[in-house]
């Protein structure tokens, strides 16, 4: 027994007992069951977390988690939006599967990935490298304005504003015949071959200007001495641009490739302004299908079944990009 146990008054530990454990500096056990204080602190912290977001969260879940649960809970039945509905289970996602009209939306909408992101983000890049290689020169603040500019207008003045373009005496035919090539002058977006990449480029003309900015945005972090290295080993514009702008962007390239992606596949107000699915099924989306199923077929089940299918595509589209992102050297 030692001077302090004495003095403590702490029982003489058996003959041959292991001596106790001691405990390290700073440790937070609890004693006698106790909560240590660093731990309510914590715990204090976030509570009042909690509470700040809570003013964001309730109307969050009220209006978007909430009626997402209810449209999975409609899609397992077979419900016309007046009568009673019958159970279904998952017979309107097998109707998705075999429907050759649910097909061809959803290959409508791969293809507008075409316009609405691949376009756009290569657009975006040349002229975001363009523009910062110009940045303190007269003019560069108006070009970045004009090219962002049909981000900020409203896609229903937008459509409109294309329909005048494609119209049959619109500008683009006029253009055409005025440099003598009315031969190639079309109903655009009445043309079961262009509907499709007419509206498409429109989504082109729109989502460009937002991917400019993101990649103009990433231009500003990289580091000016290592272009400055690169001309002093002789590296043009091209090599800088392939070398060290492109690679140095991967986290833009992330969040430019996810926007665009979710624009191409939740398209539904720019199609529905520009042709409303026509003509035919030409250009028919699955959000165009979903009003329809819903708001005029009379099978609000299954418009509620692609629903689901499409957020769960869309999120899974997310979380792969994000992923890959991640993990590309």
């Amino acid at each position: 027994m030692t001077t302090a146990d004495r003095l403590t008054g702490a029982p003489a530990p058996a003959p041959g007992a292991p001596p106790p454990a001691k405990r390290a500096a700073g440790s937070t056990v609890p004693r006698h069951g106790r909560t240590p204080p660093s731990d309510r602190r914590r715990r204090r912290r976030r509570a009042v977390a909690l509470l700040y977001l809570l003013p964001a969260l309730l109307p969050y879940t009220l209006f978007a988690v909430l009626p997402m649960l209810h449209t999975a809970y409609l899609s397992l039945f077979d419900w016309d939006g007046v009568t009673l509905p019958s159970f279904t289970g998952l017979g309107n996602y097998r109707r998705i599967v075999t429907d050759p009209q649910l097909r061809a939306a959803a290959w409508h909408a791969g293809a507008l990935i075409l316009f609405f992101s691949v376009l756009p983000i290569c657009v975006g890049l040349v002229s975001a490298a363009i523009v910062s290689r110009r940045a303190g020169r007269r003019g560069t603040a108006l070009v970045r304005t004009v090219l962002f500019l049909p981000q900020v207008i409203p896609l229903v003045a937008v459509g409109i504003l294309w329909r005048w373009v494609y119209a049959d005496d619109g500008t683009l035919n006029q253009a055409l015949r005025a440099v003598g090539l009315g031969g190639l002058a079309d109903a655009w977006l009445g043309s079961f071959t262009w509907a499709l990449p007419a509206v498409g480029l429109i989504g082109t003309w729109v989502v460009s200007g937002l991917c400019m900015v993101l990649f103009l945005s990433g231009t500003q972090r990289i580091d000016q001495e290592i272009y400055e290295a690169a001309r002093m080993d002789g590296a043009g514009p091209v090599r800088e641009f392939t070398a060290i702008t492109v690679p140095l962007l991967r986290p833009e390239f992330a969040v430019a490739l996810s926007i665009t992606v979710i624009a191409a596949l939740s398209s539904f107000d720019l199609v529905y302004i520009t042709t409303g699915g026509g003509p035919g099924n030409s250009t028919v989306v699955p959000g165009i299908l979903i009003y329809r199923l819903a708001f005029g077929g009379g099978a609000v089940g299954v418009a509620s079944a692609l629903a689901v299918v499409l957020t769960a595509v869309i999120s899974l589209a997310v979380l792969v990009i994000n992923r890959l992102s991640r993990e590309a050297p």
